[in-house]
């Protein structure tokens, strides 16, 4: 079993009020920079070599990248609470009709040393 990545950056401004108490920094607006890491595990293709096509993984990626990059998160449909949890949840919801090895997606903010992992639903 192999397991390969593709990284993408982007900007993007969140307030979490709605998890802190009044007063709380959270709740005010304001940006990260964040990178989101998704992972997929397979066997490489005998004739290709490859677990999956990087430029199949980019097509998928591009659109998702687009629809947080420079956006207030809380905003974005599905992203009303724009945790680290649920911005890895929200980025492989998008992400897995298209790629059907993935794996888990990581969610970083780089600058406060922080992240979060999510694996998907546990399968049946």
């Amino acid at each position: 079993m192999i397991e390969v990545f593709k990284e993408f950056t982007f900007e993007a401004a969140h307030q979490l009020g709605a998890n802190v108490e009044p007063g709380h920094p959270y709740a005010n607006v304001h940006g990260h920079s964040f990178k989101a890491e998704v992972y997929l595990r397979g066997e490489p293709d005998p004739k290709t070599g490859w677990v999956v096509d990087f430029a199949e993984v980019e097509q998928t990626l591009a659109p998702i990248r687009a629809q947080l990059d420079h956006r207030y998160l809380n905003a974005v449909e599905g992203l009303e609470t724009p945790t680290l949890e649920n911005i890895a949840r929200w980025i492989w919801d998008k992400a897995a009709p298209q790629l059907p090895k993935i794996h888990r997606v990581v969610v970083r903010r780089g600058t406060c040393g922080e992240g979060c992992i999510y694996y998907g639903p546990t399968p049946s």
